[in-house]
């Protein structure tokens, strides 16, 4: 396919369903001062692949997701993915351990191909 098609498909299924099709189309990945202030990288990073390996193309993702950071029953962290108006969440267990004073709770918000990790406070 060239990408002149897929941009005529793309623009044709969000015409169609009426849908922002958000994540789809990167212009850039920030993460958010607060959120580079409370985290680790990595676990920006965890976000980001997260998000590219095992959200879009699965489900229709609205342009503000939410991410909760929780410990798992093995003691480390598990992020759990999920959207307003959604009742499906999906928690993801990783390798990282779990820290207490991380603040639970952070967006992925997407403005026009902006995607940027944000705490709730900065949106």
């Amino acid at each position: 396919m060239t990408a002149t098609f897929c941009k005529l498909f793309a623009f044709y299924v969000k015409m169609r369903y009426n849908k922002a099709m958000a994540f789809t189309h990167t212009t850039g990945r920030y993460a958010s001062l607060g959120t580079i202030s409370t985290i680790p990288g990595d676990v920006i990073d965890l976000f980001w692949t997260l998000l590219d390996r095992n959200l879009i193309g699965v489900f229709d993702l609205e342009p503000i997701i939410n991410f909760e950071l929780t410990k798992s029953a093995d003691g480390n962290l598990a992020v759990t993915f999920s959207q307003p108006g959604d009742l499906t969440t999906v928690t993801f267990d990783t390798d990282y351990p779990f820290n207490e004073s991380w603040p639970c709770h952070f967006h992925a918000v997407d403005r026009l191909g902006r995607e940027t990790i944000m705490t709730p406070s900065e949106i």
